[in-house]
């Protein structure tokens, strides 16, 4: 296979993330994170394989980025113990304690639906599950954010989860909502809504032990 050819633009797109990934590591640790920039999703997945001690519990929740990296099967593949509830060996009925698994594991690995420039993390959920443990999860967070997921403000970043992230989600689910037939939100009010409750993270939680691993690439939604 023919290796592709980078574009002469691509060098400096890749300075430019790279200036913004450590304008953004300045912030969040100014905020009490433990923040760090890597330039690939191969170099995200080893910086996650050293957060997350051997033996150690991991959940992940519904995040497109956690698996684009490739983190579920290196977890289990090194013996870690994975709970996370897009398993399709899972029932109706058992779908609610690994959701409870996921928030009590050691190590609760995700992404994040937006990260403002001055470093605020902003999410929206259906069920809860995924805000909940970032805000007061039982053990380590870890965070690994795309570039693509990185904007101005508070403003831009509520904006961001409706129009962006929201519409490819709920069409991946096959669910019936408004915006998977327009492509950005409509503010609806249908029994299927998927935007529920919105966290905003200004500062890490007090006591809590977060790390964020920002990527110089696109990954998810």
């Amino acid at each position: 296979m023919l290796k592709q050819e980078r574009s002469p633009f691509d060098n400096s797109k890749d300075e430019g993330n790279r200036l913004l990934g450590n304008t953004l590591v300045q912030a969040l640790s100014a905020k009490g994170y433990s923040a760090q920039y890597v330039a690939t999703r191969e170099e995200a997945l080893e910086k996650v394989l050293t957060l997350v001690p051997e033996g150690a519990s991991v959940g992940i929740p519904g995040s497109v980025t956690i698996r684009e990296i490739g983190a579920l099967e290196s977890l289990k593949q090194r013996g870690n113990t994975v709970f996370h509830h897009w398993d399709p060996s899972l029932t109706p009925e058992d779908k609610p304690e690994r959701l409870r698994n996921e928030n009590d594991a050691d190590v609760f690995l995700t992404s994040t639906n937006a990260l403002t420039q001055d470093g605020m993390f902003v999410n929206i959920d259906g069920v809860g599950n995924r805000v909940s443990a970032m805000a007061w999860g039982a053990g380590r967070l870890i965070f690994v954010v795309g570039i693509n997921k990185v904007v101005r403000d508070l403003p831009s970043a509520i904006q961001r989860v409706r129009d962006k992230a929201t519409p490819p989600n709920v069409i991946r689910l096959n669910i019936e909502t408004p915006c998977s037939k327009t492509g950005h939100c409509m503010n609806c009010n249908v029994p299927e809504r998927v935007c529920r409750a919105l966290l905003i993270l200004e500062r890490a939680t007090m006591g809590r032990d977060i790390h964020v691993i920002i990527v110089g690439e696109s990954l998810g939604y």
